[in-house]
């Protein structure tokens, strides 16, 4: 097994699991067990997606698809200003 993606949060996890699962990839997130202990643990780094290693590349593919690491877009960062939201 491999990892294909370094999740951070446990529905994170998930998400993607169930993303690479529709495609008939099967999956283990690595650390879930552990998410009870976070107090003792750190907080990053402790669950990731793994996949077989011949569907590294193929799950590599719809995890970018997925576009996680994006973040969220800035609606004022152009400038304009949406009536009803305010810069903070």
């Amino acid at each position: 097994m491999k990892p294909v993606y370094d999740a951070a949060n446990l529905i994170d996890a998930h998400l993607v699991r169930h993303a690479l699962e529709e495609a008939g990839i099967p999956v283990h997130i690595a650390g879930e067990s552990l998410t009870g202990g976070m107090g003792d643990l750190p907080l990053y780094g402790v669950l990731r997606v793994c996949v077989p290693d011949p569907a590294w590349p193929e799950a590599d593919a719809i995890v970018r698809s997925l576009g996680l690491g994006d973040g969220p877009a800035d609606p004022a960062a152009d400038g304009t200003l949406i009536p009803g939201l305010l810069p903070a």
